[in-house]
């Protein structure tokens, strides 16, 4: 039974930082891609930033290169992504998501979500 269990979430001030972490269970989990999505209420979920199953290339979306990084660690089956300089805009609820690709179909898992909120 595959597992995805996030956690790190909470309340920081503008500015602040915080680190989520997604622990895998139930997959091999080198073998797949891992990304961090986001959705605000009133919105569409979006992806965040993803780490490639081999080589860890990450990517990024626009609003927030150069505050997130994606890392994971393959021994510990867990994704991270690490948030600095936090802003209001970046409160939602942070989804991880694990991604393998089967004869050309992708198979996606996701975990519960922990809530990120950034106010003064």
């Amino acid at each position: 039974q595959v597992q995805l269990v996030a956690s790190g979430g909470g309340l920081v001030q503008p500015g602040g930082s915080l680190r989520l972490s997604c622990a895998a269970s139930g997959v091999t989990f080198r073998n797949y891609v891992m990304s961090w999505y986001r959705q605000a209420p009133g919105k569409a979920r979006e992806a965040v930033a993803a780490i490639t199953s081999v080589g860890g290339s990450t990517s990024y979306e626009d609003s927030v290169k150069g505050r997130f990084t994606i890392s994971r660690d393959n021994a510990r089956n867990t994704v991270y992504l690490q948030m600095n300089s936090l802003k209001p805009e970046d409160t939602a609820q942070y989804y991880c998501n694990a991604r393998e690709t089967v004869l050309g179909r992708p198979r996606d898992y996701w975990g519960q979500g922990t809530q990120v909120t950034v106010s003064s």
